[in-house]
Protein backbone atom coordinates (compact mmCIF):
# COMPACT_ATOMS: atom_id res chain seq x y z
CA UNK A 1 0.00 0.00 0.00
CA UNK A 2 1.37 3.43 -1.01
CA UNK A 3 1.66 6.57 1.57
CA UNK A 4 -1.33 8.13 -0.40
CA UNK A 5 -3.27 5.10 0.02
CA UNK A 6 -2.79 4.67 3.68
CA UNK A 7 -3.36 8.53 4.19
CA UNK A 8 -6.59 7.98 2.33
CA UNK A 9 -7.83 5.12 4.67
CA UNK A 10 -7.00 6.86 8.05
CA UNK A 11 -9.32 9.89 5.89
CA UNK A 12 -12.01 8.25 5.70
CA UNK A 13 -11.26 6.57 9.59
CA UNK A 14 -10.30 9.50 11.28
CA UNK A 15 -12.62 12.09 9.38
CA UNK A 16 -15.38 11.13 7.65
CA UNK A 17 -16.74 8.60 10.02
CA UNK A 18 -16.50 10.53 13.22
CA UNK A 19 -18.72 12.90 11.89
CA UNK A 20 -21.18 10.59 11.83
CA UNK A 21 -21.38 10.25 7.76
CA UNK A 22 -22.29 6.54 8.06
CA UNK A 23 -23.36 6.16 4.21
CA UNK A 24 -21.00 3.54 3.22
CA UNK A 25 -21.38 3.48 -0.33
CA UNK A 26 -20.25 7.26 0.21
CA UNK A 27 -17.63 5.71 2.23
CA UNK A 28 -16.39 3.21 -0.19
CA UNK A 29 -16.72 6.07 -3.12
CA UNK A 30 -14.01 8.24 -0.72
CA UNK A 31 -11.65 5.16 0.02
CA UNK A 32 -11.68 4.17 -3.53
CA UNK A 33 -11.19 8.01 -5.75
CA UNK A 34 -7.32 9.06 -5.50
CA UNK A 35 -7.98 12.54 -4.26
CA UNK A 36 -4.70 13.54 -5.19
CA UNK A 37 -5.33 12.82 -8.95
CA UNK A 38 -7.84 15.98 -9.05
CA UNK A 39 -4.89 18.32 -7.13
CA UNK A 40 -1.58 19.80 -9.14
CA UNK A 41 1.02 17.17 -8.38
CA UNK A 42 2.90 19.45 -6.41
CA UNK A 43 -0.29 19.63 -3.90
CA UNK A 44 -0.71 15.96 -3.65
CA UNK A 45 0.63 15.57 -0.24
CA UNK A 46 -2.34 17.60 1.25
CA UNK A 47 -4.55 15.48 -0.27
CA UNK A 48 -6.03 13.80 2.79
CA UNK A 49 -5.42 16.88 5.27
CA UNK A 50 -8.01 17.97 7.62
CA UNK A 51 -8.26 21.19 6.17
CA UNK A 52 -9.40 23.18 2.78
CA UNK A 53 -7.02 22.77 0.18
CA UNK A 54 -6.09 26.58 -1.77
CA UNK A 55 -6.46 25.58 -5.63
CA UNK A 56 -5.38 29.06 -6.56
CA UNK A 57 -7.74 32.07 -7.99
CA UNK A 58 -9.68 32.08 -4.83
CA UNK A 59 -11.01 28.36 -5.37
CA UNK A 60 -10.43 25.79 -2.34
CA UNK A 61 -11.40 21.53 -2.09
CA UNK A 62 -13.72 21.70 1.12
CA UNK A 63 -12.64 19.57 3.78
CA UNK A 64 -13.24 16.12 3.73
CA UNK A 65 -15.60 16.37 6.56
CA UNK A 66 -17.67 18.81 5.47
CA UNK A 67 -17.72 17.36 1.87
CA UNK A 68 -18.71 14.14 2.88
CA UNK A 69 -21.56 15.80 5.38
CA UNK A 70 -22.75 17.39 2.53
CA UNK A 71 -22.96 14.79 0.63
CA UNK A 72 -24.37 12.35 2.62
CA UNK A 73 -27.26 14.89 3.47
CA UNK A 74 -28.22 14.41 -0.15
CA UNK A 75 -29.22 10.77 0.22
CA UNK A 76 -28.11 10.61 -3.36
CA UNK A 77 -29.57 7.27 -5.15
CA UNK A 78 -28.36 5.13 -8.27
CA UNK A 79 -30.78 6.77 -10.66
CA UNK A 80 -30.67 9.87 -10.00
CA UNK A 81 -29.55 12.97 -12.53
CA UNK A 82 -27.22 14.96 -10.28
CA UNK A 83 -25.80 18.43 -10.98
CA UNK A 84 -22.42 19.45 -9.47
CA UNK A 85 -21.89 23.32 -9.12
CA UNK A 86 -18.65 24.99 -8.84
CA UNK A 87 -16.95 21.22 -9.37
CA UNK A 88 -13.08 22.72 -10.10
CA UNK A 89 -10.74 19.95 -10.99
CA UNK A 90 -13.28 17.47 -10.48
CA UNK A 91 -13.26 15.16 -6.92
CA UNK A 92 -16.45 15.75 -6.25
CA UNK A 93 -18.14 14.69 -9.53
CA UNK A 94 -15.86 11.57 -9.14
CA UNK A 95 -17.33 10.77 -6.22
CA UNK A 96 -20.95 11.26 -7.48
CA UNK A 97 -20.64 9.30 -9.92
CA UNK A 98 -19.80 6.62 -7.76
CA UNK A 99 -23.31 7.25 -6.47
CA UNK A 100 -25.58 8.08 -9.02
CA UNK A 101 -26.66 7.50 -12.56
CA UNK A 102 -25.62 10.63 -14.40
CA UNK A 103 -23.77 13.58 -13.24
CA UNK A 104 -22.98 16.50 -14.71
CA UNK A 105 -20.65 19.10 -13.32
CA UNK A 106 -20.49 22.86 -14.17
CA UNK A 107 -17.10 24.78 -13.77
CA UNK A 108 -16.59 28.62 -14.50
CA UNK A 109 -12.76 28.33 -14.82
CA UNK A 110 -11.24 26.63 -18.48
CA UNK A 111 -8.47 25.07 -16.89
CA UNK A 112 -9.75 23.26 -13.88
CA UNK A 113 -12.43 22.22 -16.47
CA UNK A 114 -10.06 20.94 -18.92
CA UNK A 115 -8.24 18.87 -15.85
CA UNK A 116 -11.20 18.07 -14.45
CA UNK A 117 -12.31 15.78 -17.68
CA UNK A 118 -8.72 14.62 -17.81
CA UNK A 119 -8.47 13.24 -14.43
CA UNK A 120 -12.55 11.70 -14.67
CA UNK A 121 -11.37 9.76 -17.49
CA UNK A 122 -8.28 8.25 -15.54
CA UNK A 123 -10.67 6.96 -12.86
CA UNK A 124 -13.19 5.97 -15.30
CA UNK A 125 -15.99 8.25 -14.45
CA UNK A 126 -17.87 7.34 -17.63
CA UNK A 127 -21.51 8.93 -16.27
CA UNK A 128 -19.89 11.93 -15.72
CA UNK A 129 -20.03 14.88 -17.94
CA UNK A 130 -18.07 18.12 -17.78
CA UNK A 131 -19.18 21.82 -18.58
CA UNK A 132 -17.71 24.63 -18.32
CA UNK A 133 -20.34 27.48 -17.89
CA UNK A 134 -21.73 30.65 -15.61
CA UNK A 135 -22.23 28.55 -12.43
CA UNK A 136 -24.98 31.05 -11.00
CA UNK A 137 -26.83 29.65 -13.93
CA UNK A 138 -26.36 26.44 -13.36
CA UNK A 139 -27.70 24.04 -16.50
CA UNK A 140 -31.61 24.43 -17.10
CA UNK A 141 -31.56 23.12 -20.62
CA UNK A 142 -30.33 20.00 -18.74
CA UNK A 143 -32.55 19.67 -15.49
CA UNK A 144 -34.78 19.78 -13.38
CA UNK A 145 -32.10 17.75 -11.31
CA UNK A 146 -32.60 14.80 -8.66
CA UNK A 147 -29.22 16.38 -6.83
CA UNK A 148 -27.96 19.55 -6.56
CA UNK A 149 -24.14 19.74 -4.65
CA UNK A 150 -22.38 23.17 -4.06
CA UNK A 151 -18.82 23.02 -3.81
CA UNK A 152 -18.42 25.83 -1.65
CA UNK A 153 -20.14 28.73 0.32
CA UNK A 154 -22.23 31.36 -0.53
CA UNK A 155 -23.70 34.52 0.61
CA UNK A 156 -26.66 34.64 -1.64
CA UNK A 157 -28.21 31.41 -3.36
CA UNK A 158 -29.47 32.14 -6.72
CA UNK A 159 -32.99 31.45 -7.56
CA UNK A 160 -31.64 30.04 -11.01
CA UNK A 161 -30.24 27.02 -8.64
CA UNK A 162 -33.61 26.69 -6.76
CA UNK A 163 -35.94 26.51 -9.92
CA UNK A 164 -34.02 23.31 -11.33
CA UNK A 165 -34.70 20.82 -8.06
CA UNK A 166 -36.96 18.44 -9.52
CA UNK A 167 -40.02 17.58 -7.88
CA UNK A 168 -38.80 15.36 -4.77
CA UNK A 169 -35.18 16.46 -5.52
CA UNK A 170 -32.22 18.23 -2.89
CA UNK A 171 -29.72 20.62 -2.86
CA UNK A 172 -27.01 21.41 -0.47
CA UNK A 173 -24.94 24.36 -0.11
CA UNK A 174 -23.48 25.53 2.35
CA UNK A 175 -24.78 29.30 3.15
CA UNK A 176 -22.83 32.28 5.11
CA UNK A 177 -24.54 34.33 7.14
CA UNK A 178 -23.19 37.14 9.40
CA UNK A 179 -19.96 35.20 9.32
CA UNK A 180 -21.33 32.12 10.20
CA UNK A 181 -21.53 28.84 8.03
CA UNK A 182 -24.63 26.75 7.86
CA UNK A 183 -24.98 23.38 5.49
CA UNK A 184 -28.44 23.93 3.72
CA UNK A 185 -30.32 20.83 2.18
CA UNK A 186 -33.17 22.87 -0.08
CA UNK A 187 -36.25 20.69 -1.15
CA UNK A 188 -39.22 20.61 -2.92
CA UNK A 189 -42.32 18.91 -2.64
CA UNK A 190 -45.53 19.55 -4.39
CA UNK A 191 -44.03 22.51 -6.24
CA UNK A 192 -43.01 24.71 -2.90
CA UNK A 193 -39.15 24.68 -1.94
CA UNK A 194 -38.01 24.49 1.65
CA UNK A 195 -35.17 24.29 3.62
CA UNK A 196 -33.53 22.73 6.64
CA UNK A 197 -29.58 23.41 8.31
CA UNK A 198 -28.05 19.95 8.83
CA UNK A 199 -24.59 20.91 10.43
CA UNK A 200 -21.91 23.99 10.90
CA UNK A 201 -19.39 24.29 8.25
CA UNK A 202 -16.76 27.47 7.98
CA UNK A 203 -16.28 26.51 4.42
CA UNK A 204 -14.65 29.43 2.42
CA UNK A 205 -16.90 31.24 0.18
CA UNK A 206 -16.75 31.17 -3.94
CA UNK A 207 -15.80 33.66 -5.10
CA UNK A 208 -18.37 35.84 -7.46
CA UNK A 209 -21.36 34.75 -4.55
CA UNK A 210 -20.48 37.02 -2.01
CA UNK A 211 -23.44 39.27 -0.95
CA UNK A 212 -23.31 43.31 -2.07
CA UNK A 213 -22.66 45.38 0.02
CA UNK A 214 -25.57 47.46 1.69
CA UNK A 215 -24.94 51.29 2.07
CA UNK A 216 -26.92 53.37 4.57
CA UNK A 217 -27.33 56.54 5.22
Amino acid sequence: MSDLEDARRKMVASQVRPADVTDRRLQDAMLAIPRERFLPRSMAGSAYADMEVDLGEGRRFMRPRDFAKLVQALAVKSGDLVLDLACARGYSTAILSRLCETVIGIESNKAFASKAEGALSDVGADNAVIVTGDVKKGAPEQGPFDVILVNGAVEVVPDAWLDQIAEGGRMAVIVRERGVGRARLFTRHGGVVGSRDVFDSMTSVLPGFEREPEFSL
